[in-house]
């Protein structure tokens, strides 16, 4: 039975939406100041176009050999294979390949550039320390990612960003390789795209990870209404920051470069890094399922 998803949260469409508007102010400025400083853009557009496309293709692949993921067959972890063949059902969705990751870290993620070609991938520490329901809203807030296709979108997102990097690296090697006459007569325009590649790259790195953030939160609300149980969601993010306090740093150093696909990052998240962090604090999260829990009560 496909599940009717209800109501809309207005407040997050229109964060998402000003965080998306800020992103093409700022990428259009960008356009417009290598143009100005008569920077030959093209080149490094059709290689940062050529390098999103690998990205993009191939994303699913490069994070599950990086986080040592092995795809199972239905045999192999028949359970695990039952509770998202139903929840894509729910969701509408085709059926995700379904990976392991053999850590006692408990978390999970998905990938894949589109529906069809996705993964959901968990952690043999996920399967060991949350309960079936739990387990269940965390599969849920993984499939509303692959039903809400972030991966394509925040790829999307970071193309000028990733375009700046490139600019700012080779205007800084430029910059030193040639000096004296070659850089009187490019007239500063190297430096001047160096210095508007660091402004945007810095400008792009925090509004990405704020839409990041929204993105998180809308996952969490799909899994509420997908499941019904606000409440398992919540328990499991509990659950899993909690384990994570008495993981081991090694184990925790393994898995901390995908941080950004995890469902909590494995590392404590103070103050200050919230605002470059890819997930909404614990705290703001857990609020946000409660409010959802009250909103489905006055719904039924």
């Amino acid at each position: 039975m496909k599940q009717q998803w209800y109501g809309t949260d207005r407040s997050l469409q229109i964060r998402m939406f000003i965080t998306m508007f800020l992103l093409s102010v700022v990428y259009l400025f960008f356009v417009g100041a290598l143009l100005s400083a008569g920077f030959d853009a093209f080149s490094v557009f059709l290689f940062a176009t050529l390098m999103l496309g690998v990205q993009y293709f191939f994303s699913d692949k490069i994070v599950l050999f990086s986080a040592g993921a092995r795809v199972v067959s239905e045999k192999e972890a028949p359970q695990l294979h039952a509770l998202v063949e139903r929840l894509a059902q729910q969701a509408d969705l085709p059926k995700p390949k379904v990976a392991i990751i053999d850590t006692p870290v408990p978390n999970a993620f998905a990938t894949g550039r589109n529906q069809r070609n996705s993964v959901v991938a968990v952690t043999r520490g996920l399967l060991e320390t949350l309960t079936v329901p739990e387990l269940e809203a965390v599969l849920a807030h993984e499939l509303t990612h692959i039903r809400n296709r972030d991966v394509m979108v925040m790829t999307i997102a970071s193309f000028f960003a990733m375009v700046a990097q490139i600019i700012m690296r080779w205007a800084f090697w430029w910059g030193h390789m040639f000096g004296g006459d070659r850089r009187r007569r490019d007239g500063g325009g190297i430096w001047v795209a160096f210095l508007v590649s660091v402004l945007v790259w810095i400008v792009s790195f925090i509004l990405i990870r704020a839409l990041s953030r929204y993105r998180e939160y809308a996952a969490d609300r799909g899994a509420a209404l997908l499941t019904g149980s606000p409440s398992a969601l919540a328990s499991a993010l509990v659950k899993i920051s909690g384990t994570m306090q008495r993981i081991p740093q090694q184990d925790l150093r393994e898995v901390e470069g995908l941080s950004a696909f995890f469902i909590v990052p494995p590392r404590v998240q103070s103050f200050i890094a919230e605002l470059v962090s890819t997930h909404p604090p614990l705290e703001k999260r857990l609020a946000y399922l409660e409010r959802l829990q009250r909103e489905m009560a006055g719904v039924r």
